[in-house]
C-alpha cells in the first residue's frame, strides 16, 4: 500500500511538472486589491488545488458532519435506552 501511494504521488508530481513546463505563458491575475504576475502553468495548478480543497470542505460540511452528529445522537439514545444488567 505504501508503494502504491508513493507511485501515485510521483505520478501527480510528474503531471504537475509537465503542466507547468508546457504552459509558460505569463499571466497577470487581478484580485482587485493586488495583481499577481505568474505563469499559466502555476496558476492552473493553484486553481486545481484550490478547487480540490474547497470541494473537500464542502463534502465534509454537507455529508460527514451531519453523519457524525447523527451517529453521536444514536449512540446517546442507545446508551440511555439500553437496559442495565442487574444481579
Amino acid at each position: 500500500m505504501r508503494l502504491l501511494r508513493f507511485l501515485i504521488a510521483i505520478a501527480c508530481l510528474a503531471a504537475g511538472a509537465i503542466v507547468g513546463a508546457l504552459n509558460r505563458a505569463p499571466v497577470v491575475i487581478d484580485l482587485g486589491f493586488t495583481r499577481l504576475s505568474t505563469n499559466l502553468g502555476v496558476s492552473l495548478l493553484v486553481a486545481l488545488l484550490l478547487g480540490v480543497l474547497i470541494g473537500g470542505l464542502a463534502i465534509s460540511a454537507s455529508v460527514v458532519l451531519p453523519m457524525r452528529r447523527r451517529l453521536a445522537r444514536a449512540q446517546r439514545q442507545g446508551a440511555i435506552s439500553a437496559p442495565t444488567s442487574g444481579s
